[in-house]
């Protein structure tokens, strides 16, 4: 008797554990979050509604929050917390549906929302200051629509934000130093807008590992910090001039191509203890600055100084560096021999030595005769090497490194300075 009256208060006990458990699991979503939801929808162009979409199973005669993945709201939103017994939405991630609207239309009344992605759609209009209310917003992805107008200052006040992305938008003006409010942030990427003026700094930016701007028309000088805890800067495709910043102790990749930058490339980035891709190619560079340790303390795997202006000796410390596999230093204004140390590296490089497995050199004004060791690689598969479009006298169009670009005349040789035959 006692051991049945036990087990059925247990059983009562699980009963209502369980009970209190469903109810709470399944509790009606919070009038405020199912309004906004209603606001966004109808603000929505009707037309972009396509069936089988996830707004499109929007139906508002039934709860969203318990009716998740039904057949009335198949997806679109999230709900993960519950507060004074009701369930609020804490992710609004569309599919790629060709939604458009304004969503200047909304209130963006969602208090508890951590993740808001409208991207890939089609979106028009300017990036409005009402997002500022998701105080709690870590993911805001806005990529690939048409959006217009300026990055509101506004955007600056959700300080627990990681991600930001604007990228492939319309987005014009300048970029406000307002977004150093972001102090959460980690990702940044705004590329691929109208965006103009002096990039700003923020350096206040204190998590930030990853910022593209690349597409834009940003000017003038850089910043003459960045935040030192970058791994990833790419600003590629802009009017950028000036000095290269050297404080980011952490940067792993650095792309500025397509600039405007001018005078010397840094013997620091050649010495940087973690940068391992480095392209500063179509640039306005005019010469190498040689590192004190030769480079070989670099950590570089890839480096491209590609279509800029430099002159002189192919710098020989490249071939010091030991993890260097990539080497582009076509279309620019090189003289002298290939460095005997290139060639041994495409051909044998060594206990402890990343092999070059790409030497680019076309495009220039290298003469002598071509280095032993690398008229030894026939295998095209094995190395990618390009020498065409320079002086040297004879490079022989049965090795594959000779094609890709005719012998420059001796006159054209000539007219680069005294040292060529």
């Amino acid at each position: 008797m006692g051991i049945t009256l036990c087990f059925c208060l247990s059983s009562l006990t699980l009963f209502i554990i369980i009970t209190e458990f469903f109810f709470e699991a399944h509790s009606a979503t919070y009038w405020g979050d199912t309004e906004a939801l209603k606001e966004f929808k109808n603000g929505l162009d009707p037309n972009s509604l396509s069936p089988g979409s996830c707004v499109s199973s929007w139906d508002f005669n039934f709860d969203p929050c318990d009716n998740l993945f039904g057949e009335k709201f198949t997806c679109g939103i999230r709900c993960d917390v519950v507060v004074s017994g009701s369930s609020r939405v804490t992710e609004l991630a569309l599919d790629q549906a060709g939604y458009a609207g304004s969503l200047g239309s909304a209130s963006w009344n969602f208090p508890y929302l951590q993740n808001l992605d409208l991207s890939y759609n089609n979106f028009v209009g300017p990036v409005p200051d009402s997002l500022a209310n998701l105080t709690r917003l870590q993911r805001l992805v806005l990529s690939s629509n048409s959006l217009s107008g300026p990055v509101p200052d506004s955007i600056g006040s959700l300080t627990i934000l990681e991600e930001l992305h604007l990228d492939n938008n319309n987005l014009r003006g300048t970029i406000s130093s307002s977004l150093n409010g972001l102090k959460s942030l980690i990702r940044l990427e705004i590329q691929g807008n109208k965006l103009s003026g002096e990039f700003p700094d923020l350096s206040q930016l204190s998590n930030l590992c990853f910022l593209d701007a690349s597409d834009n028309s940003i000017s003038g000088k850089l910043p003459s910090n960045f935040p030192a805890s970058l791994f990833e800067l790419a600003m590629r495709n802009n009017q950028i001039e000036g000095n290269i910043p050297t404080n980011m102790l952490r940067l792993q990749v650095l792309d500025l191509s397509h600039n405007q930058l001018a005078g010397s490339v840094p013997a620091g980035l050649f010495t940087h203890p973690t940068l391992e891709q480095l392209n500063l190619s179509y640039n306005r560079f005019g010469s190498v600055q040689v590192p004190a340790n030769s480079g070989l303390g670099s950590a570089l795997i890839a480096v491209d100084l590609s279509n800029n202006q430099i002159q002189g000796l192919l710098p020989a410390f490249v071939g010091l560096m030991p993890r260097l596999s990539g080497l582009n230093l076509e279309n620019n204004n090189f003289s002298g021999m290939i460095p005997t140390q290139y060639a041994i590296r495409a051909f044998f490089p060594g206990y402890g030595v990343s092999q070059f497995e790409r030497v680019l050199l076309g495009g220039n004004y290298l003469f002598g005769p071509i280095p032993g060791p690398l008229m030894k690689v026939r295998d095209p598969g094995s190395v990618t090497v390009r020498l065409g479009g320079n002086c040297f006298y004879r490079c022989p169009m049965s090795f594959f490194f000779c094609e890709g670009g005719q012998q420059k005349s001796t006159m054209e040789c000539r007219s680069i300075g005294p040292m060529i035959p």
